[in-house]
């Protein structure tokens, strides 16, 4: 039986996320007649550092570039869910629970990055959640007025967080960054010749002002009964506690490889390979934004325009892009090394701490394994709701474990998607077969 989705959309460019990237991509690709379409689960437009913020934006470059997605002209898919492939140039898609097929002659990956979660004891309890979370929570509208938080891991994100928690009226207790302070400070004086992020980083410690920053600090463990109470920090040579009712943890952030990943682009580093024009090792797939390397937002910018227009057929306007796309990859590299991530949180999970919190794995039960397979095969670890997007990620860094395969679905969907998908790959191999 043919593959027949319930509804379908054709284009000649397709942009997958609608962050920062996904909407700079989306914006160059558009006009001339060419057929543009913006795909994103998510009910709105932004992703996550611009979550809420297309009614009334915060900053002029938001404010910038929600007028241009404005003027442009394209079609936009918004809570339409990517889950797998459907055949050549064409993509299978959950939207209100029906299937969508996506066709395209250009993609663009702008799928963006999650937060590195790493277990330490406690880390599981109520109220212990990931600092971009928070942040996207808060900006959603939980109440946080009056409410003790503390803010720890690694890069400048905690920083952008614990500015909003104080703006909208938490008493922020610490930030803790575990990079040492000698690292921070290397960083902090090259900014004299970047001055647009000068003034933005002095602008954040204003805002911060009163609030204790610690360099060199980690978290060694959340403490409390049916949520977090409080949570011990270390220098690693002391060790001290500080109540909370919230506890604000991430070590970095983490690509979206899947979907790149499923597609058969190949990968490197944890980010997907691409070229000067931002095309990845599939032909007329490109890749943009953090998926293709952690880079922030000047760079997600403008990786976003040179894959939209390449995508587009506008390759002399992508050309003109290159130095400051590379300029801004330059910063990016000394922000990674700046706050890689130290040995000593291997080290925090007890025998009993969870490390795959789907399916209870304990950091006990993953002690002998030798690989993310045999983890998988002898634990289940990787294997719950999630597909191994939490662990995974924590598996690599604590244990070098690269992930396994990817397979679709890439997110659970339902029946009725599920049984298009199947019919879909049992088309491709009838087809195959005839061929």
């Amino acid at each position: 039986m043919p593959f027949e989705p319930e509804g379908s959309r054709s284009f000649d460019v397709l942009v997958v996320g609608a962050g920062p990237a996904g909407l700079a991509a989306t914006v160059r690709a558009s006009g001339e007649g060419r057929k543009v379409g913006l795909v994103d689960d998510n009910p709105d437009l932004g992703g996550q550092i611009w979550r809420g913020e297309r009614p009334k934006p915060g900053n002029p470059e938001a404010a910038s570039w929600f007028r241009k997605v404005r003027e442009a002209d394209f079609e936009a898919l918004p809570g339409t869910r990517v889950v797998g492939p459907a055949g050549p140039n064409a993509l299978l898609a959950e939207s209100g629970g029906r299937a969508v097929e996506l066709r395209y002659r250009a993609l663009v990956l702008a799928t963006g990055a999650r937060e590195l979660f790493l277990p330490f004891p406690g880390w599981t309890l109520p109220n212990v959640v990931g600092a971009g979370g928070l942040q996207a929570l808060v900006k959603s509208g939980l109440p946080i007025e009056g409410k003790s938080v503390v803010v720890a891991g690694s890069g400048p994100l905690l920083l952008a967080v614990g500015a909003l928690l104080k703006k909208k009226g938490a008493v922020v207790r610490a930030i803790a960054e575990q990079a040492p302070m000698g690292r921070l400070v290397r960083f902090g004086l090259g900014l004299w010749s970047e001055p647009a992020r000068l003034r933005q980083a002095l602008r954040l410690r204003l805002d911060l002002g009163g609030v204790p920053y610690r360099a060199g600090c980690w978290p060694v463990e959340a403490l409390g009964d049916d949520t977090v109470r409080s949570v011990r920090l270390t220098d690693g040579r002391s060790t001290w506690s500080v109540n909370c009712d919230y506890l604000a943890c991430g070590f970095g952030l983490v690509p979206n490889l899947e979907l790149p990943t499923i597609l058969g682009c190949e990968t490197r580093d944890g980010a997907s390979v691409v070229d000067d024009w931002e095309r990845t090792t599939v032909p007329e797939v490109y890749c943009a934004g953090e998926s293709a390397g952690i880079g922030g937002l000047e760079a997600a910018l403008l990786e976003g325009q040179v894959a939209g227009l390449a995508a587009a057929g506008k390759g002399d306007e992508a050309r003109s892009l290159f130095r400051a796309r590379d300029r801004a990859g330059r910063f990016a590299r000394s922000l990674g090394r700046t706050f890689a991530l130290r040995d000593e949180l291997k080290y925090l999970a007890r025998p009993d701490t969870i490390v795959c919190r789907c399916e209870d794995v304990t950091a006990g039960a993953l002690a002998g394994r030798t690989s993310w397979v045999d983890a998988k095969l002898q634990t289940r670890c990787g294997m719950g709701p999630c597909q191994g997007r939490i662990c995974g990620a924590a598996a690599g860094f604590l244990y070098g474990w690269p992930r396994g395969s990817i397979r679709p679905p890439l997110f659970p969907v339902g029946v009725a998607c599920l049984g298009s998908e199947l019919s879909a790959v049992s088309g491709q191999r009838s087809a195959g077969e005839e061929m």
